[in-house]
């Protein structure tokens, strides 16, 4: 139980305290004079401080007492104080909380209700001190591995992606496939470049490539590479990522979406580490390190037969899986506060704005379906239409968000680690990530894919995949 300091110059009135706080448990230290509380205030670690306001026989007006209290508080803003005195008036009592004081109780006390304030007081101290040392330790942890490692500009500051970065960096220097998992937005390929950064290969090229926008007829030119007239449109020789990856890290984002025939000719150089250009009979080696990332649930993707279970165990050395930003709200301020200064860097003038009480908030209550991309996109929608200087929900429109989130009919949002890496929370970012393109798009597909950074027949495989019909979904 935390140690509770009873300041008064009466040896019964300190007797009689003492008493009651251990009877509930409390270590009691005693102090008769204000020098002696100082010496208490410095060289203890106390929970609450219960003290007089006069310190002789002849005083009552509580000035003694006033200075002592303000006295404590340069030393230790956070410690609580509980004034005790039978001198004094409402005023007074006002005076007091002004002052710093936490309570105010009047003599003769009430032993139940002067137990439970002080004993309050003194287990909320103990737990605001715990988290402190917590946090500290956090960060020097999190100061730590980033003195020791490239940690790529990440920002975080939660336990389950520390975890996540940690594992990252351990295996990086060895040499063996990885396999990045979560929801879109939430940073797999700024995870796969600390891998890279951190790797032997770290002054290495690093190639990455979209899987899920190759068409399944330019699969194997891309991967592999093309002689001239290997098919129409060839007229010059092109490298393909394995050879512009030889030596170095070759990095391969959506890889749940690539095709069944684009998996099989990946197989291929995974298992032998030997390809041929299209169009050539000679074969090349590739020394190349493969790192890949999908939001999707591969496990399931091979029960129901849409992924190669040979492959995914090439893939799969060592998994890490970040999770969704719903489920690290710890990270949600942090990481919109360095948004904040990147997006100022940017700005012509750079002016710097910064989240309002309320939009903190709002911020670590939104459920964010669209994880780290969504955040981004809310804080440049917020600092251009922002009036003042700090940024408020409903410049991030987040008021509105809430609403949708409320409105009869609408689907309840996931929540927990489970929620995060299952199959229903990942496709659900997604769809809505395509939903909103297309729209955008006025149901062009060949644009939506653009703005997604996919091929048309990559989106149509999606938007199969994720049952998006798009006559319904934009009549």
């Amino acid at each position: 139980m935390p140690k509770i300091l009873v300041i008064d110059d009466q040896p019964a009135v300190c007797v009689a305290l003492t008493t009651l706080f251990e009877l509930h448990g409390h270590e009691v230290r005693v102090a008769a004079t204000p020098d002696e509380a100082m010496a208490a205030v410095l060289g203890d670690e106390l929970g609450a401080v219960v003290q007089d306001m006069n310190f002789r026989q002849s005083a009552t007006s509580g000035e003694e007492g006033m200075e002592l209290l303000r006295r404590i508080k340069a030393v230790d803003p956070e410690l609580p104080v509980v004034a005790m005195t039978a001198f004094t008036s409402i005023a007074g009592a006002v005076e007091l909380i002004k002052a710093g004081a936490s309570d105010y109780v009047p003599k003769p006390w009430d032993d139940q209700k002067l137990v439970a304030t002080v004993g309050n007081l003194a287990r909320l101290r103990a737990l605001e001190q715990e988290n402190a040392r917590l946090l500290a330790q956090r960060g020097r942890a999190r100061h730590r591995l980033a003195e020791r490692h490239d940690l790529a500009g990440l920002v975080y500051a939660s336990d389950a992606m520390h975890e996540v970065v940690s594992l990252a960096v351990k295996v990086a220097p060895a040499d063996v496939p990885v396999l990045i998992t979560g929801p879109n937005g939430t940073g797999k390929e700024l995870l796969a470049t600390i891998v890279q950064a951190n790797s032997r290969r770290r002054d290495r090229p690093f190639v990455k490539v979209n899987a899920g926008a190759l068409p399944d007829e330019l699969v194997e030119a891309e991967l592999f590479g093309a002689e001239p007239g290997a098919f129409t449109g060839a007229t010059r020789l092109r490298a393909g990522r394995f050879e512009e990856a030889d030596g170095g890290t070759l990095f391969l984002d959506e890889i749940g979406t690539l095709s069944l025939n684009g998996q099989k000719k990946l197989l291929r150089v995974l298992q032998t580490g030997e390809y041929q250009r299209l169009g050539s009979s000679v074969t090349r080696k590739a020394d190349v390190r493969v790192l890949s990332a999908t939001n999707r649930d591969l496990p399931r993707a091979i029960a129901e037969g849409s992924f190669r279970e040979d492959l995914y165990f090439r893939l799969n050395v060592i998994e890490l899986t970040i999770p969704a930003l719903r489920d690290r709200p710890e990270d949600i301020v942090s990481i919109a506060s360095h948004l904040l200064d990147r997006l100022a860097a940017r700005a012509a003038g750079g002016e710097r704005v910064t989240l309002g009480p309320r939009a903190r908030h709002a911020l670590v209550e939104h459920d964010w379906p669209g994880n780290v991309r969504e955040l981004e996109n809310r804080l440049t929608r917020a600092a251009l239409v922002r009036k003042g200087e700090t940024i408020e929900p409903h410049d991030l429109g987040l008021d509105a968000a809430a609403r949708a989130s409320h409105a009869p009919g609408a689907a309840p949002a996931a929540h927990g680690a489970h929620a995060a890496s299952s199959a229903p929370s990942a496709p659900s970012a997604e769809r809505l990530e395509i939903e909103r393109a297309l729209v955008e798009a006025r149901g062009v597909v060949a644009k939506a894919a653009a703005s997604l950074g996919l091929s048309r027949q990559g989106l149509y495989r999606r938007m199969d995949r994720l049952g998006i019909h798009i006559e319904r979904k934009l009549k």
